[in-house]
């Protein structure tokens, strides 16, 4: 794939901002666990452990800040759902009880393949 991200599709931009902060957050020491597990009411881009605590990452991949950081576009309302998507995994998954965080990674991944990653932890 053509790493010059204005050939993108939105798609594969996210798909590649996804592929990135797993990298990322392998490098820092996490474990993925899942990617992209959906249910009806939305989807978890990322799942990982760090030291018996689940993190749930939800990743904002974009070309440019010019319309903004990456990570303005979690509103509240997406703060929410992924609050209620992070017990919704951990019930399914059999691990209600244990502690967990949901972290927010925004990426600017610009025309010549250059990469800016700003991982918040524990956005809620």
């Amino acid at each position: 794939m053509d790493s010059g991200s204005s050939k993108l599709s939105l798609r594969e931009l996210g798909e590649i901002g996804e592929i990135r902060a797993c990298e990322f957050l392998s490098r820092k020491g996490l474990r993925i666990l899942d990617r992209n597990w959906r249910i009806k009411s939305g989807e978890i881009d990322i799942v990982a452990e760090q030291d018996s605590v689940i993190v749930f990452v939800e990743v904002k991949t974009r070309r440019s800040s010019a319309f903004g950081h990456p990570l303005e576009a979690i509103s509240i309302e997406k703060a929410a759902r992924l609050q209620r998507l992070a017990l919704a995994w951990l019930a399914t998954h059999q691990r209600l009880g244990i502690e967990y965080r949901i972290d927010a990674i925004g990426m600017i991944l610009g025309r010549s393949g250059e990469l800016i990653i700003d991982h918040r932890e524990a956005i809620l």
